[in-house]
């Protein structure tokens, strides 16, 4: 159980609710926003005392049951219960051993039948691990790099370049979700891991890092859809799908382009 994220967690997620999304009044005597402690827990249906003591790192472990309660208390998202959970310390997938960078044997099958396609498969440090050569040639070689810098995460918020294929418009929500991301790798392998290897080094060098941390991001497990600055055909739009291992240590990311946006002629010429 991780008390210090599991009552930062609950301060930031009850901070997020206002009285009208669940049905309460606001009141003239309301000083900040958010809902009140007392509030949160007549809606799990447990004691302010108790709950609070949750909050203030104290009391006894939490049962799944309580978890549950506090979870629709707050309206809380997939997502965000099933991170709620791993904080509370009941079962999430087992990491993969930090020296483990060789790719699952399923997962190899699968990304041999993309080799004429995008396609990638990276760690949950977003270490790339290998690329098709179609992959390669819209993002570069991303298998280069050492170190802490193997990790898209931390070159997204060290590392300039990393971001120069993406439109400044998109960055302050990519660095979100990169940290949000290593949030849940963090919080599955704990802070003597290599993602707190990563944490550690971010909070360290980046008060950008720092001040999207302290807002405790949930990830959600999607890549989405993409738009990229090739610097040789300009600007591509891509669809991105993932398929994950089953104990969540790596993913298949496949890109192909969104339709009427000329990315799908594009891309065969980058093929060519």
């Amino acid at each position: 159980m991780d008390r210090t994220g599991l009552a930062e967690f609950l301060r930031t997620r009850r901070a997020a609710v206002q009285p009208e999304d669940v049905g309460l009044p606001r009141g003239r005597r309301r000083r900040t926003g958010g809902l009140r402690r007392e509030e949160i827990a007549a809606l799990s249906g447990m004691s302010t005392d108790y709950y609070s003591r949750i909050e203030q790192r104290r009391g006894p472990h939490p049962s799944r049951q309580v978890l549950g309660a506090i979870a629709g208390g707050l309206r809380l998202s997939g997502e965000e219960r099933d991170h709620l959970f791993s904080l509370g310390g009941y079962p999430s997938p087992p990491a993969r051993p930090a020296t483990d960078d060789q790719v699952n044997p399923g997962m190899l099958e699968v990304f041999a039948g993309l080799r004429d396609g995008a396609a990638q498969v990276v760690s949950d440090l977003g270490e790339t691990l290998t690329q098709t050569p179609l992959a390669s040639a819209l993002f570069g070689d991303q298998t280069v790099h050492k170190g802490l810098s193997r990790s898209l995460h931390y070159r997204w918020f060290t590392d300039p370049s990393a971001r120069k294929l993406y439109p400044v418009s998109t960055h302050a929500r990519h660095g979100q979700l990169l940290a949000a991301d290593l949030r849940r790798t963090y919080t599955r392998s704990g802070p003597d891991s290599r993602a707190g290897a990563v944490v550690r080094a971010l909070l360290a060098r980046s008060p950008e890092f720092a001040d999207i941390w302290r807002e405790h991001p949930v990830a959600v497990a999607n890549c989405g859809t993409k738009r990229i600055e090739h610097p040789a055909l300009g600007p591509l739009d891509l669809h991105c799908q993932i398929l994950l291992d089953p104990d969540h240590s790596q993913a298949l990311q496949v890109f192909t382009p969104v339709a009427g946006t000329g990315t799908a002629e594009k891309l065969q010429l980058l093929a060519a």
